[in-house]
């Protein structure tokens, strides 16, 4: 079978990844609608070989459009996901507006694919955090072998993360000569790290640290503790991730090895250690710098690096709606409105 397909904020980084994720891994697709806001309508996108004309998100009418890829803000998604969703269209949202709603499963398929038996809930399917997606990749097969108990993690977030915006920012300062700090300035961030992405919350932390805290315990396991410091560095594409694990048995740096080495989506990757610039522009999540804690009695830290577009958003966009097309009760439901529409 084959599905009408609709691309939301095709022209953006993740859209237009989106659209060579989709082509790349042969998505059978009946029919390619590129969509974004209406000072993008007539532009031109790639998808594989082909150009797509881009049509207004804001007035589509998803009654014809069977999976909608959506990569807008969140305040744009609260709007766009549920007009689709009500049309009968199955939304995969890569913002935040739906990731801890209760009534939603939130899946990285190679964690808890099982958590698609919900899809028709409210028909509305979140990407989790792109730093969140890498951190369960590597920390599920490992929970699988003894369980997790606690997780400290200090992110390395790429710009990109921050969407084209920071990207033009980074490039804009980086053109400038380097000046001194001022202690009351706003911190730039070309030759520096900036410890806060997303608002601060009242208890101290931000958002994005509250985020992937929350979507860990709802993607691997609610016992998981996690605590997150959340840094901007003036890298472009690729998050990084300096990882603390305590569990509540012993698990040894071998079986650990050879629980990560046998795990889908992932590489350990030695030498040389994986950085966001050999990961850039890959799909798997690499592990690097694996070894014992012995600040406490069952631990292990490692090094997780992906690429925060492509593993972090399209790919695993397109991941949860592969899996989606194998499900028989998918199928039927897409094969219903066809029928209809014909």
């Amino acid at each position: 079978m084959h599905y009408r397909i609709a691309v939301g904020g095709a022209t953006g980084n993740v859209g237009s990844t989106m659209l060579q994720v989709l082509a790349e891994r042969g998505f059978p697709a009946a029919r390619i609608v590129a969509l974004a806001s209406a000072r993008s309508v007539g532009r031109t996108v790639r998808y594989g070989d082909t150009e797509l004309v881009v049509e207004d998100l804001d007035h589509h009418n998803f009654t014809d459009t069977d999976l909608l890829f959506l990569s807008t803000g969140g305040e744009h998604s609260r709007l766009i996901s549920p007009r689709a969703a009500a049309a009968g269209c199955v939304v995969i949202d890569n913002s935040s507006a739906f990731r801890l709603d209760p009534e939603v499963p939130l899946v990285v398929p190679e964690v808890n694919p099982a958590a698609l038996d919900d899809w028709a809930q409210k028909r509305i399917l979140p990407v989790a955090n792109c730093s969140t997606i890498q951190l369960a990749v590597a920390l599920k097969p490992l929970h699988d072998a003894a369980p997790i108990t606690r997780v400290v993690v200090a992110t390395y977030q790429s710009m990109s993360g921050g969407g084209r915006r920071l990207l033009e920012q980074l490039d804009a300062e980086l053109a400038q000569p380097v000046q001194d700090g001022a202690p009351d300035a706003e911190p730039p961030y070309a030759h520096n790290v900036v410890p806060q992405i997303d608002v601060l919350l009242e208890d101290g932390r931000s958002k994005e640290e509250w985020k992937m805290a929350e979507e860990i315990r709802k993607i691997v396991d609610p016992a998981i503790r996690l605590s997150a410091s959340c840094v901007r560095v003036p890298v472009r594409v690729g998050h990084a991730e300096a990882v603390h694990i305590e569990f509540a048995a012993p698990l040894s740096v071998d079986e650990a090895r050879r629980r990560l080495a046998a795990a889908p989506g992932l590489v350990l990757q030695d030498a040389p250690h994986a950085t966001p610039w050999s990961a850039a522009g890959r799909d798997p999540v690499y592990v690097s710098r694996l070894r014992r804690d012995d600040t406490v009695a069952h631990g292990l830290c490692l090094w997780i690096v992906a690429d925060n577009i492509r593993k972090g958003a399209a790919l695993n966009a397109v991941q949860i709606a592969e899996a989606l097309i194998a499900r028989p009760d998918f199928a039927a439901h897409c094969q219903g409105r066809q029928a209809s529409a014909a």
